[in-house]
């Protein structure tokens, strides 16, 4: 008997040893696994948010060629495209303007290009590019503002262009950034009258500026802020992130865009879910035309519908047959200015 006990006490040990070492190599198991989701996640932020990332796995041109594919494309878009291109490079040849610099309170570079008017008006406009773009795109809008007697400022939004940065801000970071161009047209002109013009990832920034949370961080230059034009906005970035996690990876939202969310709180120090350009529209106070191309494959038609219905400003709706993301102004340009000038004629702009 004493025999076995010896034999059934020597066992257990054995088996307290085994299930230890199970219990460790299952610890290590569970470590690895989170610590490769932690990377992973750092890498779908990077891959996403970060220009200089992004360029090293060729996201820019992915994203690029992708978008392409994605646009409506037809005679009369590439006609009037190049017809547009075309006069701003006759304008830009003789146009009179300078580059600004500013930075940021946490120390990032901005860059923007003001061009000059010719008349004595006191009308301005802000025009903001889109996610991954720069101002040089909204040189045509800049050329038809000069135009009409406005004067005009286009920056390259943070982490793109010139504009220094670690993140792009899908909007959020980027609504206080714009609070220094505000700041710089202010100070050119005290009567300022400031319309914001902004195209998809641009219109939503514009859209997040006068919502009440930005309002009070732009302070008095806020208030000069007269109308917008927000063209193919989305309305919060949360579920546009949500939606190009599953489209360009395969992967679902959750629990992926809360990961990626906290991420960037934990990187970047600002929180991704708070660019809401729906939260903004329902504080607004500001005149707002919204519009949007009916056949875009970006960012769903259906979200201008939400923004304008959920504004409590005064507003417009133009939805453009047969425009794909941001084509509005190429689809049918007349209709597109048209509407934006009676628009803002009739906002005393």
């Amino acid at each position: 008997m004493a025999a076995e006990r010896i034999y059934t006490g020597v066992n257990g040990i054995g088996v307290f040893y085994m299930k230890k070492k199970a219990v460790k190599l299952l610890a290590a198991l569970v470590v690895t696994m989170v610590l490769v989701y932690v990377i992973f996640i750092h890498y779908l932020v990077s891959a996403c948010l970060v220009p200089s990332f992004m360029e090293k796995l060729d996201a820019f041109e992915e994203i690029t060629v992708k978008s392409y594919s994605q646009q409506v494309h037809t005679a009369d878009i590439s006609e009037n495209r190049n017809a547009a291109i075309t006069a701003t490079d006759e304008w830009l040849f003789g146009a009179q303007g300078q580059k600004l610099m500013r930075h940021t309170p946490d120390g990032y570079k901005l860059v923007a290009t003001e061009f000059f008017s010719a008349s004595e008006s006191h009308k301005w406009v802000l025009l903001l590019h889109g996610y991954t773009g720069w101002k040089e795109e909204m040189y045509p809008f800049a050329y038809w503002y000069y135009l009409q007697g406005y004067h005009v400022l286009v920056p390259d939004l943070r982490a793109q262009g010139e504009s220094e940065g670690d993140f792009i801000g899908m909007g959020w970071t980027d609504s206080a950034d714009c609070g220094i161009w505000l700041d710089y047209i202010v100070s050119q002109d005290e009567n300022a009258d400031i319309v914001l013009h902004g195209q998809s990832m641009g219109a939503s920034t514009a859209l997040i500026m006068i919502g009440d949370a930005v309002q009070e961080t732009l302070g008095e230059a806020g208030s000069h802020i007269r109308a917008i034009v927000s063209d193919c906005a989305y309305t919060d970035a949360y579920e546009m992130f949500g939606d190009k996690i599953t489209e360009w990876f395969g992967l679902p939202a959750f629990p992926f865009v809360d990961s990626a969310c906290l991420m960037l709180r934990l990187r970047g120090g600002y929180d991704l879910s708070k660019a809401s350009a729906l939260e903004g529209v329902k504080a607004s106070r500001v005149p707002t035309l919204f519009i949007h191309g009916k056949n875009d494959a970006l960012i769903d038609v259906g979200m201008s519908y939400e923004l304008y219905d959920a504004a409590a400003c005064e507003k417009e709706l133009l939805i453009v047959e047969g425009a794909g993301h941001a084509q509005s102004q190429d689809k049918d340009p007349g209709g597109y200015y048209g509407a934006i000038l009676q628009f803002l004629e009739k906002h005393g702009m």
